[in-house]
């Protein structure tokens, strides 16, 4: 989160941040994954129907996720460029030495996508900041600038990125599933063999 280019721009999408998800995602992953694992180890059949109910709802939640954003592409695209509009107003109207945090980041979205404002260069009113600059170093006086706006390129940048967050996720759905088959064969051993509690 900390050396995100795009962390101070998104501001309708905090909670989804990358660093705060897969923090969130890793822990409850890890106190699922910690209590099967304990669960097969000491033979204990609660933990292992706990287990596979938690896997089950963790799967769902998955699932949902993924259909959320597939539904809700268009309001979430909607909802990205207000943000992006909103951060540079915010930046037209800061002074010199204010919002350098949002300045420095829409800045670095700006020179690594080579985009400039959120529609085009027309977005600044003729006071384009360096980072639109096509040339480096921007030493020419009038430089030309990126014509392409980054809204557009931010969109084209995660739709080329869905393929392979597509097929993480997939993977995940199959390993989950694949331990869920697991754990049904492991629960009736148990009860067969009288082990563990429930």
């Amino acid at each position: 989160m900390m050396h995100s280019k795009f962390g101070s721009l998104i501001t309708s999408f905090w909670p989804i941040y990358p660093a705060n998800t897969l923090v969130v995602t890793g822990t409850i992953v890890t106190c699922v994954c910690y209590l099967g694992v304990l669960g097969g180890l000491k033979e204990n059949r609660c933990m292992l129907i706990t287990f596979f109910i938690l896997l089950f709802i963790l799967m769902l939640v998955e699932l949902a996720m993924a259909c959320v954003f597939l539904v809700y592409s268009r309001e979430i695209d909607s909802f990205f460029e207000a943000d992006l509009m909103r951060s540079l107003e915010i930046y037209k109207q800061s002074d010199p030495d204010g919002n350098l945090t949002l300045k420095n980041d829409f800045d670095a979205v700006q020179y690594l996508f080579r985009c400039c404002g959120v529609h085009g260069e027309a977005d600044w009113e003729g006071n384009i900041p360096i980072s639109c600059c096509t040339e480096d170093p921007c030493n020419t006086v009038p430089h030309l600038n990126w014509k392409e706006g980054c809204h557009i390129k931010l969109r084209n940048w995660f739709a080329g990125n869905f393929l392979s967050t597509g097929a993480g996720v997939v993977t995940m759905f199959i390993i989950q599933f694949a331990c869920m088959c697991v754990i049904i064969p492991l629960f009736c051993h148990f009860s067969r063999q009288r082990l563990g509690y429930l």
